[in-house]
């Protein structure tokens, strides 16, 4: 199922935790909708801003596989309104300041670890910009952008 031209029902919430653990990873249709949304408003136009296909690493993940993977308690990536992406050729910093410095209305932009960016769209779209680290104890450490 197409949700844009470019981007797919399937590679928006596919996850391979969910398929190793025989997890269910089906969004239904409000977080369907809200998928359509990101996919309209911000990885489309940014498909046409950097003129080559986007890879998401992680779109929807149910509560289940947002606690697995280590997500936030209230992560967007459970509402269908977050992705986590890397374009083949751009550095992650290079594609976070690309959508920082854009007119995308996105909520929340986050360069994290130095090696993907999640961006949300949602009811709010704050253009919070963030970069997230590891400190010593490997504890994550969020900055302002």
């Amino acid at each position: 199922m197409n949700l844009t031209p470019h981007f797919t029902l399937k590679e928006m919430t596919i996850s391979q935790t969910a398929i190793r653990m025989g997890i269910n990873n089906t969004p239904n249709a409000r977080q369907i909708t809200n998928l359509t949304r990101i996919c309209e408003h911000i990885l489309e136009p940014l498909r046409t801003i950097v003129g080559k296909p986007i890879n998401i690493s992680s779109g929807f993940r149910n509560p289940t596989v947002n606690s697995l993977v280590g997500g936030s308690s209230s992560s967007q990536h459970m509402k269908g309104e977050a992705a986590d992406f890397t374009v083949e050729g751009f550095t992650v910093q290079q594609l976070f300041d690309l959508v920082r410095t854009s007119t995308l209305p996105y909520d929340q932009l986050i360069q994290e670890f130095n090696s993907w960016v999640h961006v949300s769209f949602g009811p709010r779209n704050r253009r919070q910009a963030l970069i997230f680290t590891k400190n010593a104890q490997n504890k994550t450490v969020s900055r302002a952008a």
